[in-house]
């Protein structure tokens, strides 16, 4: 079995792949936590993103979604937890893959400070906005507020 680096993530060094290696390098439960997170999360976001495209794609002709459509399919409280959960698994899962990058190739510890703040706050905005969206306002709402920009 290779030999794995103590701290990988700032030493540069290869990543662990196996969940042994994984608790060889990582210090800490919390990056060993996050390290299984990826692998859990990879897994259940491959299926979360082929149901949704084979129900928006597959089972339904894309060239005739309207907002109709989507107003219809929304409203079913199934298809905003699927969303919701797709939303939170997928921003996540990026997060915490753009923290790596960060921590790989920003040396110095004030600008990665900085970057991660940054990061963390973009993210916790995106998906206040987007929970906010599938769940705040019924979709006839939205509607008609859309139908009145027009106006």
């Amino acid at each position: 079995m290779p030999e794995v680096a103590v701290d990988a993530r700032t030493t540069g060094a290869a990543r662990p792949r196996t969940l042994r290696e994984a608790r060889s390098a990582y210090a800490t439960n919390s990056e060993l936590a996050w390290w299984v997170f990826m692998r859990i999360s990879g897994f259940l976001l491959v299926f979360l993103v082929f149901a949704h495209v084979f129900v928006n794609n597959i089972v339904t002709n894309a060239g005739t979604i309207d907002y109709d459509y989507v107003a219809e399919r929304l409203a079913q409280p199934a298809v905003r937890v699927m969303d919701s959960f797709l939303l939170g698994l997928a921003l996540l899962h990026g997060t915490n893959g753009l923290r790596y990058v960060v921590d790989d190739h920003i040396r110095r510890p004030q600008a990665r400070f900085w970057v991660k703040a940054v990061l963390y706050t973009v993210v916790f905005a995106v998906f206040v906005v987007g929970v906010m969206t599938l769940w705040t306002y019924t979709f006839d709402e939205m509607g008609e507020a859309v139908r009145n920009l027009g106006q």
